[in-house]
């Protein structure tokens, strides 16, 4: 009998930035902030075993945004992305996503009337969703 390293539960591999932002802008805001707490999940689930490390739930990191007047979201972000861009590195991926991006476009593409935003989650997104595709089939 054949052994499989597939995980029980099948992560999302559909996460898209024109979805999450006509759904965000449907429900107020709500929509991104279920999408980006899947996406800390995800990466704590696909990454943790590795690496040994646990990311903050976006819920938590966007209520110290709130009180850090949202300093403390480009810190989460800027950990996040070095997490997804190292795991796409042990994983061999063909996808890269890293501190570059965040500081190309998270940080210095606010001066890009916030476009640079839109850019760093679609890039993110992709990153996540190549992961989480390789996840569900290797663990």
């Amino acid at each position: 009998m054949e052994t499989t390293n597939m995980p029980a539960h099948q992560l999302k591999t559909n996460r898209s930035l024109l979805v999450t932002i006509i759904l965000s802008i449907v429900t107020l805001g709500i929509y991104q902030l279920v999408v980006m707490s899947e996406v800390s999940t995800s990466i704590n689930l696909i990454a943790s075993r590795h690496d040994g490390k646990k990311t903050m739930h976006y819920m938590l990191a966007f209520l110290l945004a709130i009180l850090t007047f949202g300093i403390f979201i480009f810190v989460w972000e800027y950990g996040i992305t070095k997490r997804i861009s190292n795991e796409l590195e042990r994983r061999g991926s063909p996808v890269r996503f890293t501190t570059g991006d965040f500081w190309a476009w998270a940080v210095f593409g606010l001066l890009l009337f916030g476009i640079g935003q839109f850019v760093f989650l679609y890039k993110m997104f992709r990153a996540m969703n190549a992961l989480s595709a390789d996840y569900n089939v290797k663990g």
